[in-house]
């Protein structure tokens, strides 16, 4: 029997995920129509973010390369942020102002700062008790050092996540300024099970890190049961920065270093 066509707003976006996710992605998009018939059709009538067909994004990377899955609750609000991937901030190019601490592309990201900050508090380069302006100078003038091997842009700390088998997923692929995002993120729940039940399935996938109120919801799902689950506030948080599960998890990552393959 041939499956449905969806919008060609979701058939475009499609295309930009990889192969191996192809039929796990039309299942899910199927289970949400039986679900609520008309989702698609009003999407398709209306603006959302991401832009330039990225709702799939994050499945660019073959599903049989994921160890960890990350799932937040939905894009960023604004056009020039929102990628597709999970807080991965479009508009964030470099990450370090030099002599004066995250440039000001990161510091508007609320929680790309403060998941960088978690991530400078696990290494041990910042002190869980002082993590402002005054601190962070200094932590931009060694990352920013002529000799030093951190990274510097937003684009690399994605590379080092994906290359560590991280999938960055959200609880909702949309935003809509006049839906709320916890409405949305009940409307992608069925896409969700189906996407999760996949990911299940991998003898690979070790742990599932679910970060705010919208994403913790998911740890009830049957389909997580054979992964560790990891819940915390969402990075938007101040508290996250202190967060000794998140510190604990991420450490041994150093998301802040190049990666071998790019420092050789």
């Amino acid at each position: 029997m041939t499956q449905p066509a969806f919008p060609a707003c979701i058939e475009l976006s499609l295309t930009r995920a990889h192969p191996s996710w192809h039929g796990h992605l039309r299942s899910g998009l199927q289970a949400m129509a039986l679900a609520q018939p008309d989702y698609f059709s009003e999407l398709a009538r209306c603006e959302f973010l991401p832009t330039a067909h990225r709702m799939f994004a994050a499945f660019a990377v073959p599903l049989n390369s994921i160890h960890y899955v990350l799932m937040g609750e939905g894009p960023y609000p604004r056009a020039e942020s929102a990628t597709g991937v999970c807080f991965m901030d479009g508009a964030v190019h470099s990450l370090w102002q030099d002599g004066v601490g995250l440039s000001k592309e990161v510091n508007r990201a609320t929680s790309l700062r403060n998941f960088v900050k978690m991530l400078l508090v696990a290494d041990g380069v910042l002190n869980i008790n002082h993590t402002g302006a005054v601190a962070m100078q200094s932590v931009s003038r060694m990352a920013c050092a002529a000799d030093s091997n951190w990274i510097r842009t937003g684009s690399e700390l994605q590379s080092n996540l994906m290359g560590n088998g991280f999938l960055l997923l959200n609880a909702s692929l949309v935003f809509r300024p006049e839906v709320a995002p916890a409405s949305d993120a009940r409307a992608w729940l069925p896409f969700l099970r189906i996407i999760l039940q996949a990911l299940s399935c991998q003898p690979e996938i070790s742990q599932l890190i679910l970060w705010g109120r919208i994403a913790e919801k998911i740890a009830v799902l049957p389909e997580v049961r054979r992964c560790k689950t990891l819940v915390s506030e969402h990075p938007y948080n101040l508290s996250f920065i202190g967060n000794e599960d998140m510190q604990h998890f991420f450490r041994p990552f150093q998301l802040l270093k190049k990666s071998r393959s790019s420092s050789q």
